[in-house]
């Protein structure tokens, strides 16, 4: 097995939103904010080559589909795919992609599954040879949004995924896919349905723990997201997630952390949580 972390286009998003309840004095320590407010956060993908040859893509960052205006508003870098561009200087095509596992819909994941915004030219669906799997709960989240998440989904997606032929619904009930090679759990705190992702990896499980715990400031229990449909119990799953992790010795990827990309999950006496950057 081999694991690569790939980055995808970063993008620079309002600090206060990205970390709800704490205050700037305090999230400002952990990740410097721009003239506009804004901190950078990457939208980082792993690719898992397993020794049958399988090779799985956990998410596609944002991409670079957003149309210029957007691009702006959301502080995406102007430097063409990134994901695409990264897969490449491993060797790797996005059509050499077997899986596409998507542990939710939400642009700044998702977006990647799309070419470059060009003008008057409709988005393609890219990853033409992958099975893309999605969360049934989380699928149908996308196709009906609430007004307060409408803004997250990208409108032309779902039916591009339809379209394929080759979208799979993972239901509640799953705890395995990829013949047993991931183990999935499902969170509802931050969206509907949001499927987490675990690799027995030589170092142990690996979590790739998307937004319900975007980078080490967010392993802190109290600290959520001002984009978290349910911060309290957003607190909950994180909790329980790390008890469970922390017993096994195990490790969180951070898609978003601007500055680690894995994690070792620690604990000290007092039972508060916190990571040590960790090679994959």
């Amino acid at each position: 097995m081999k694991l690569t972390a790939v980055e995808g286009n970063s993008q620079s998003l309002d600090g206060g939103a990205s970390f709800g309840n704490a205050p700037k004095a305090v999230w400002s320590k952990w990740y410097v904010p721009d003239n506009h407010n804004r901190v950078q956060l990457a939208t980082r993908t792993l690719l898992v080559e397993f020794d049958d040859g399988l090779k799985v893509l956990f998410e596609t960052g944002v991409g670079a589909f957003l149309e210029p205006s957007l691009r702006v508003r959301y502080g995406i870098e102007e430097a063409g795919h990134q994901l695409l561009d990264n897969l490449a200087k491993y060797q790797i095509q996005h059509q050499d992609i077997d899986v596409v596992v998507l542990s939710h819909l939400h642009f700044d994941h998702a977006g990647g599954l799309l070419s470059a915004w060009e003008e008057s030219k409709k988005p393609e669906l890219l990853f033409p040879n992958a099975r893309y799997y999605v969360s049934e709960k989380h699928w149908q989240r996308a196709l009906q949004p609430h007004p307060r998440d409408r803004a997250s989904f990208i409108a032309e997606l779902p039916q591009l995924l339809l379209d394929s032929g080759r979208l799979e619904l993972i239901n509640a009930q799953q705890n395995l896919i990829l013949d047993g090679k991931v183990k999935v759990r499902f969170s509802d705190g931050h969206t509907p349905g949001l499927m987490l992702s675990e690799i027995t990896s030589p170092n142990g499980p690996l979590v790739y723990s998307s937004d319900l715990v975007a980078g080490a400031p967010w392993v802190h229990i109290p600290i959520t997201m001002g984009y978290d449909r349910f911060p309290e119990q957003v607190i909950n799953e994180k909790a329980e997630l790390f008890a469970d992790l922390y017993q096994r010795d195990g490790r969180l990827f951070f898609c978003h952390d601007p500055n680690i990309v894995c994690g070792k999950l620690l604990r000290d006496e007092r039972g508060r949580y916190s990571v040590c950057a960790d090679p994959l």
